[in-house]
């Protein structure tokens, strides 16, 4: 029985998630076919990524994706790399188990690591409860693929993985149980709970040790100053969660010495007498006179820097001033999306950073122009005061050739009403995986936005959305106009003949709208993803808690009813 078609084709997403997004150089030893590699590439593009592989089919597929692939044993002690930046991360996906000297290869790849670089693998636990429950009946089956491989070599159990990385020189940093299921591990130790005593074995040891199917390990040469985050997220709606909260923190978190929790509801704190440095970054809260200040007491005696996040225009909301900016003066810090949106909040808070909005991985490039029509996308929510003064013009481009276009609509049910157009689709408020996936299965994307003092807060995310995807964009100068080159990542409009000659011209030739949209993606790319502005999201949250006392010192001066 062969392995599966996808064996050497598979992403081991526990892996992807602790690379760090501002590694440099990575070697993955045992690179398969690169899907890895590939998908480190989308979150860093820059990244010198180095595959190791000897099965030359897979080796040859992953030579399209790599940087470089070399088909070479690993375990050779005379292996020549290529020249390459410092080494920041090693990773080994199911490989030490098929070696014949784990403990000596892993020693020499080791050296290559630079002082901040960290080892990463996933290894099968030997003390998995299948392994276990065929041992027990004498068995030890034979298979392609899994905790029986037929080409393993060399078992490891939690304990032994610990000894390894020792052995290595390295700082065992996190040993992640991946369990896949769990509740046939119960089962096996329930079986077994009537001899668990007399083998002088505990219940809970036993299970925590055969519910694992892998172990997924960090390490590093040295480590580096621990910092948790705590976090409160607005209920998801239209990708608000996902941009300003939970991709943020992946990207943070690929950082082996930070931690996050992330609730929509509430949390249970850290003890205050708990050394462990920590943040609250607590999404758009409504705080209220005095019925928050309770809750903004217990977190200051547990030791909390509380950071709000905030990324609208807050004079939107009338009860922010009603209750004195609370949500900005009640804590230490406040961080946003935009300049002018900081700019309005600083005479509360003057501790306050702007992280632009920013994609968490590129997405793949757009195909070639198709023989089917131009697919126009638009999807916000409110807008319809920003999209009425265009619509005529739209509908006009679209009845000149009506079989031409398609449009693909999220969200805004009034602006697909409002389309006079036979080809068309509506689909409501939506995940954000679904509302991308939309977006790019287009060609073109409409922002408009009207000149309003609420507009000229937002951030410009539906054009970093629809770049990435490598869309030609149409965008109103309001917002976009300070991000987008007239002509060349973007086409401008401030009139409805600007508009209408920006689609005809698209329409006449859509290699040229691709051609955009793909200069948009290069755009993105070298300067809006997530991984370049983690290491300024660490530094500044490193920051806040190394100054808590002063933070804390001056919030009480603006509420001296929180004081203790």
């Amino acid at each position: 029985m062969a392995a599966a078609a996808d064996y050497y084709d598979r992403v081991n997403t526990d892996l992807l998630q602790r690379i760090p997004v501002t590694a440099r150089a990575v070697l993955e030893v045992g690179c398969g076919a690169g899907a890895l590699g590939a998908a480190f590439k989308a979150i860093r593009p820059e990244v010198v990524y180095v595959g190791l592989e000897q099965v030359e089919a897979a080796a040859r597929l992953a030579s399209g994706r790599l940087d470089h692939v070399l088909r070479a044993d690993a375990e050779d002690p005379q292996l020549a790399l290529p020249e390459l930046p410092p080494l920041d991360c090693l990773i080994y996906g199911d490989v030490l188990e098929h070696l014949k000297d784990p403990w000596a290869t892993l020693r020499r790849h080791a050296a290559l690591l630079a002082d901040e670089g960290v080892l990463l693998a996933c290894v099968p636990n030997v003390q998995h409860w299948s392994v276990l429950a065929n041992l027990l009946h004498g068995r030890w089956p034979l298979a392609e693929e899994g905790l029986f491989d037929r080409t393993h070599l060399r078992w490891f159990t939690r304990d032994s993985l610990r000894e390894l990385v020792a052995g290595c020189g390295l700082q065992l940093q996190e040993l992640a149980p991946r369990i896949f299921q769990p509740e046939q591990a119960e089962a096996f130790v329930r079986q077994l709970e009537p001899a668990l005593a007399g083998l002088g074995v505990d219940r809970q040891q036993l299970l925590a040790g055969v519910a694992p199917l892998q172990y997924v390990l960090r390490a590093s040469r040295r480590p580096r100053p621990r910092l948790h985050l705590d976090c409160l997220t607005l209920r998801p709606q239209a990708g608000m969660v996902d941009v300003r909260m939970l991709q943020p923190l992946r990207a943070l978190t690929s950082q082996a010495s930070i931690t996050a929790r992330v609730s929509q509801g509430s949390l249970e704190l850290l003890r205050a007498d708990s050394t462990l440095p920590r943040l609250l970054i607590w999404q758009r809260p409504m705080l209220t006179l005095p019925e928050s200040l309770d809750r903004l007491r217990l977190l200051l005696r547990n030791g909390y820097v509380i950071v709000s996040e905030y990324d609208d225009d807050p004079d939107r909301w009338p009860a922010i001033a009603a209750h004195q900016h609370l949500v900005f003066r009640g804590v230490h810090a406040v961080q946003v999306s935009t300049e002018p949106l900081a700019a309005a909040i600083r005479s509360h808070n003057p501790e306050v950073a702007v992280f632009a909005n920013a994609l968490d991985a590129l997405p793949a490039p757009p195909p070639p122009p198709g023989e089917g029509p131009l697919r126009l996308f638009f999807g916000a929510l409110n807008r319809e005061a920003d999209w009425a003064p265009w619509i005529e013009a739209l509908n006009g481009v679209f009845a000149a050739a009506p079989e031409r276009w398609h449009v693909e609509v999220v969200h805004d049910r009034a602006f697909f009403e409002a389309l006079k157009l036979p080809s068309r689709q509506f689909t409501p408020t939506c995940d954000y995986a679904t509302y991308r996936r939309l977006l790019g299965s287009c060609q073109i994307a409409f922002l408009p936005l009207a000149d309003t003092p609420f507009n000229r807060m937002k951030s410009d995310l539906k054009a970093l959305e629809a770049g990435g995807h490598g869309l030609a964009i149409l965008a109103s100068p309001i917002v976009y106009g300070g991000s987008l080159r007239e002509g060349d990542t973007g086409r401008l409009f401030s009139t409805t003949e600007q508009l209408s000659t920006a689609l005809q011209a698209w329409l006449a030739d859509p290699a040229a709208a691709r051609a955009m949209g793909l200069r948009a993606r290069q755009w993105v790319a070298a300067s809006r993803l997530q991984q370049h502005q983690a290491a300024a999201r660490e530094a500044w949250y490193r920051s806040l808690w190394q100054r808590r006392e002063q933070l804390t010192a001056e919030l009480y001066q603006r509420l001296p009813q929180l004081r203790p």
